[in-house]
């Protein structure tokens, strides 16, 4: 037996509570089982947790879009007994059952070997937050190469400063040497921000509106997890042949743009997928990652809870008021 959160869909509502389950009742279709150590709370598990959206596909349903963990049981050619993986995305806490349960079966394709320098914890504190957060630098870094931009030859927008994806990308940009200006609605965050390196912090306010179509000309890059009028206002005051990464809809889905920046000012705007990337794609991220993580810093974003306390953390970061990551304890 082992305990998970479990979302089912009686006549009564939707309903996600704490369960104990039998590894009987994991997927059939997984060919890999794992035991999962650390799971974290991600904005779209807030949204399967609460029943906000319709995230979750199918009921009954664990969910959880990743986890960190060791092999317990394999039919997988690559996978065998002790190996130590992590999984984000693939529809894992939408369609199939997810990380939030100590047990989990998955397809062996889904998994990403654990990169050895990185613990279960460490990996889970960075999460498909901290991978998504690693996809849109990777894209402005190659963007900025191909372009010959330099390191401190301009200032980078990081919208969602004080979420998971906002504050792992500060801390990765900051350390590869650019000027980070962080946008939030929080602004008792300031000092957190600039902890993580951000030379500057900006009330979310100034992008939030409608803007006009072409505006001063500003950021030599940005990411953004915000959308709608945010990530309008975002393309259109980046200089000329600058990038936005786009990995986020908080403010919505809309997007309330103009051609203007792409045709006059020749930006290029980057749509940033985790949830179904090619293995190569992912398992470069995550070496990345092992390799230029500020441990610190890493430390200081995350806070650990409980399962049960899991149930709490969904309201809570769709409400904006989570800060950084949380990381779910399996293994208590």
């Amino acid at each position: 037996m082992f305990q998970a959160l479990l979302i089912t869909k009686p006549e009564s509502g939707y309903r996600c509570e704490l369960a104990q389950l039998d590894e009987a009742q994991l997927p059939a279709s997984g060919d890999v089982t794992v035991r999962v150590d650390y799971s974290t709370i991600n904005y779209k598990d807030g949204l399967a947790i609460t029943g906000r959206s319709p995230v979750v596909r199918s009921f009954p349903m664990v969910p959880g879009i990743d986890f960190a963990g060791a092999v317990t049981h394999s039919d997988h050619p690559r996978w065998k007994a002790g190996d130590r993986v992590l999984l984000n995305g693939f529809g894992v806490g939408e369609t199939h059952w997810g990380g939030l349960s100590q047990m989990a079966r998955v397809k062996g394709d889904w998994l990403v070997a654990l990169p050895e320098t990185l613990s279960e914890r460490e990996a889970m504190s960075l999460g498909t937050a901290g991978y998504t957060a690693m996809l849109c630098v990777q894209a402005l870094q190659k963007h900025w190469a191909e372009a010959g931009v330099a390191a401190g030859s301009g200032e980078v927008l990081v919208t969602g400063a004080g979420g998971g994806v906002g504050s792992v990308a500060i801390s990765l940009l900051a350390g590869l040497g650019h000027t980070v200006v962080a946008s939030t609605g929080r602004p008792q965050e300031a000092d957190y921000l600039r902890s993580l390196g951000a030379a500057s912090v900006i009330d979310r306010a100034e992008l939030s509106a409608p803007g006009k179509p072409l505006q001063k000309e500003r950021w030599i890059g940005v990411v953004d997890s915000v959308g709608s009028h945010t990530l309008a206002n975002a393309c259109a005051s980046t200089r000329y042949g600058g990038a936005v990464a786009a990995c986020g809809l908080a403010q919505g889905m809309d997007l309330p743009a103009s051609v203007a920046p792409f045709i006059l000012r020749g930006i290029t705007l980057y749509g940033i997928d985790s949830v179904m990337a090619p293995m190569a794609r992912r398992e470069a991220a995550w070496d990345a990652l092992a390799k230029t993580i500020h441990r610190e810093q890493l430390a200081a974003i995350t806070k650990e809870i409980s399962l049960a306390d899991a149930l709490a953390a969904g309201p809570e970061i769709l409400a904006g008021q989570v800060r950084g990551r949380l990381v779910v304890n399996l293994k208590a």
